[in-house]
């Protein structure tokens, strides 16, 4: 079982890292293909397009033809995609390559955390989410560097080199037995159990931390800057506060495996609004870091729960896991771009 939790905390680490490795060469891209800010914008969201696009086909992959088959065939296309945007010279190329980076990332995601509740057991299985989610994080403060690094060595080697690590973990995918496929279950089955209240809870608990990720990235930053913080200082705390959701994540699963899934629920709840409330108020910069760090955590630590309780429905309702992180990954991006929107035309 560590065996396969490495191997799907791999998966998810290379997908949220060449997510967010685009955010320091975005202002260079704009710059040398004289990008708008609506060609820059959607170059940026393209990943995100991406993922939306895969998510249903991606649940349908795993369901008939088995996990390890679609997560190699995922990575194969990251590893792919990724050899291209780095030789992209024009943004026809960027945008198409960065799109179908997001497809192959949702096969993989999918894949990767179907594979791994499967052979998870029930009384385990927020344990398991919370680290997966725990390297996914670990993966977003990578995906800075990755793009810091591509900026002084150049493209084609900074992520050619990322994407060996793709095609490594095919391979390593590729060499870890699977479970037996199952028959697959017709895609109807995916769309009647939206009929269910606690999936649908569990769907707007994804949607909920992409939307507010999405508003503070925008405008936190900003205030920050008009509070007197250098770049330094608000990446610093973007660190600090990443750093403490991938510790928080295993605990709230943990805790979620013990105690049930709704309990840490009403806590992030209730520690994300008072957060979210208080965020526009701070005159002082210190403040306001506390308060980025305080609902970071807890919205954070909406995933793990939710996720862990579309599990629990999947299981209860004889529904594939695959059709589940499918619906994850449609909540996901559509809440993360809703938010990134919502925060950039804030009047404040």
């Amino acid at each position: 079982m560590r065996r396969l939790l490495l191997l799907v905390g791999g998966i998810v680490f290379v997908d949220t890292m060449f997510f967010v490795a685009l955010t320091p060469l975005l202002p260079d891209y704009a710059e040398d293909l004289n990008l708008s800010k609506a060609g820059a914008g959607l170059l940026s969201a393209a990943y995100a397009l991406g993922a939306l696009a895969g998510g249903i086909p991606g649940g349908l992959a795993v369901a008939r033809y088995g996990a390890r088959p679609t997560a190699i065939f995922g990575l194969l296309l990251v590893a792919v995609t990724t050899f291209v945007f780095a030789l992209g010279d024009s943004i026809v190329v960027l945008d198409v390559s960065r799109f179908m980076q997001g497809v192959g990332s949702a096969f993989a995601w999918t894949a990767g955390l179907t594979w791994l509740i499967t052979e998870t057991e029930a009384d385990r299985r927020g344990q398991m989410i919370g680290s997966a989610m725990a390297a996914a994080i670990v993966g977003a403060l990578f995906g800075p560097v990755l793009g810091g690094i591509a900026a002084v060595v150049g493209m084609v080697a900074a992520f050619g080199g990322a994407g060996l690590i793709a095609v490594a973990l095919m391979v390593w995918a590729a060499l870890t037995p699977s479970p037996p496929r199952e028959r697959p279950q017709p895609l109807r089955l995916l769309f009647s159990a939206l009929r269910s209240r606690r999936v649908l809870l569990g769907i707007w608990f994804v949607v909920l931390p992409g939307m507010f990720f999405g508003v503070l990235a925008v405008l936190a930053p900003l205030r920050l800057e008009d509070l007197g913080w250098a770049a330094v200082a608000i990446g610093t705390l973007w660190l600090v506060t990443a750093g403490l959701e991938a510790i928080a994540n295993p605990l709230v699963g943990r805790l979620s495996d013990r105690i049930g899934r709704f309990t840490p629920m009403r806590w992030s709840v209730l520690g994300g609004t008072i957060a979210a409330a208080l965020l526009p108020w701070p005159n002082k910069a210190y403040l306001l870091a506390l308060l980025v760090i305080c609902g970071g955590v807890a919205f954070g630590s909406f995933w793990t729960p939710a996720m862990a309780l579309l599990s629990d429905e999947a299981e209860h309702r004889g529904l594939e896991y695959a059709y589940v992180f499918a619906l994850i990954n449609l909540a996901w991006a559509p809440g993360q771009a809703l938010g990134s929107s919502g925060g950039a035309h804030s009047p404040t």
